[in-house]
């Protein structure tokens, strides 16, 4: 059951299969670029760093910069519209690739690392196509067009380790045709939000606030659970999946074949996006959350009981499917817990949070990787083990909901 009781207009579904079907292009085409950062800016990282521990600070910085830009970007959105934010954020992808590729020329790390910050604005900008799926949609249809929106990931899973492959060694600077290759993916994906027809939603005057506080939804236990169990479920897939290049490449295997690697989590994380929905409808929002969690657990189980190529295959595949459930399931349910008027207050305030904790992910994950023990496996060993707490948190917050439904009847 909802948390709201608003009566809402009867949205014409032909708009929103349209706006879906764009979103779905931009997740796919634009999103690509994120594989590739991903991919590689470890590895970058890790060649311009005077400190190993920082080897994945740009990743870092790119988490950060998408948690820093997430409340500015949903107020954007509310006020001018989701087009406006979406091209303020392939603006700042193409400024932070620009900025990257001039790095590694230079061979600057802090540059590179400043570059790194305005990919996270992008990232952020990303993170709202599920939401504007929802925007035009029926009840009955969000959770279906938040699959749908993110199953175009599948596309970005082939096109951008692929593109890596093509692009890391093409000039005689290592990694440099990669980020010129994100310039021009941000510079043609843009032209994609010509053709959004998203309404701008209620707007707060300075003297009335529509809908409840930030303190208010905060309170709301369908809207906590939601926020905790998206940003443990990201948070997780984010210091796994930030540590897997410098693992695979530290346990003797090739660059490509960690890309491999990369490309098989990232399909794992969106292929099951075709069914989510369908799932989530029959058996119940808060059941798939609880799947994901176990299925990352099972993640770091296998993560941490070898390292041949078939467990990072097996753990990484694991690590994507556990995301894809929780993630969406934890956007499903806050979807239904806010109406349009708090929808800029509340998507804000779950992106920022969300991304806060993918931040403090990300910058454990390079010290943990180079700087736990003395061999890759170990720090590999560590990284999958600082899994655990963070798990125990969402299992906490989801039983929790579970008793609080209960007492209610």
């Amino acid at each position: 059951m909802s948390d709201i009781s608003q009566t809402q207009p009867t949205p014409d579904m032909s708009k929103a299969r349209r706006n879906v079907m764009i979103l779905v292009m931009a997740q796919a085409f634009l999103g690509a670029q994120m594989s590739m950062i991903f991919t590689i800016a470890g590895l970058a990282g890790q060649s311009l760093a005077a400190n190993l521990c920082f080897a994945t600070l740009p990743i870092s910085a790119t988490v950060l910069g998408s948690m820093l830009a997430a409340t500015p970007l949903s107020g954007a959105m509310q006020k001018y519209g989701r087009r406006v934010g979406f091209w303020i954020g392939t603006g700042a992808g193409t400024v932070g690739a620009g900025i990257g590729a001039f790095a590694l020329m230079q061979q600057n790390f802090w540059l590179f690392v400043l570059g790194g910050l305005f990919t996270g604005v992008y990232q952020s900008s990303q993170g709202f196509f599920r939401f504007a799926a929802t925007d035009t949609a029926d009840d009955a249809f969000k959770p279906k067009a938040i699959s749908y929106v993110l199953a175009g990931g599948l596309a970005s899973a082939i096109i951008g380790p692929q593109l890596v492959k093509v692009t890391s060694q093409a000039m005689v600077v290592p990694f440099l045709g990669t980020y010129l290759a994100v310039i021009v993916i941000n510079l043609v994906g843009s032209l994609l939000f010509l053709f959004l027809d998203i309404p701008k939603p209620p707007v707060s005057t300075h003297d009335h606030l529509i809908g409840r506080s930030r303190m208010e939804l905060l309170k709301t236990p369908r809207v906590a659970v939601a926020i905790i169990v998206a940003m443990v479920s990201y948070a997780l897939m984010n210091l796994v999946m930030t540590s897997t290049p410098l693992a695979v490449v530290g346990c003797g295997f090739e660059q490509n074949t960690a890309a491999d690697v990369v490309s098989a989590h990232v399909l794992a994380m969106f292929i099951p996006s075709f069914f989510t929905g369908f799932l989530i409808s029959k058996f119940g929002v808060e059941r798939i959350m609880a799947t994901g969690l176990v299925i990352l657990a099972c993640a770091g189980i296998t993560g941490m009981i070898g390292v041949d190529l078939e467990n990072f295959f097996v753990a990484l595949i694991l690590l994507g499917i556990g995301w894809n459930f929780g993630f969406i399931g934890a956007t499903a349910m806050l979807s239904s817990a806010h109406t349009p008027s708090e929808r800029g207050r509340v998507q804000g305030m779950n992106d920022l949070i969300v991304f806060g904790g993918v931040t403090m992910a990300s910058l454990a994950s390079g010290g943990l990787m180079n700087c736990s023990g003395g061999s890759a496996q170990d720090g590999w060993a560590a990284v999958n083990l600082a899994m655990v707490p963070f798990l125990t948190l969402a299992g906490g917050a989801l039983i929790w909901l579970w008793m609080q439904s209960k007492e209610r009847g």
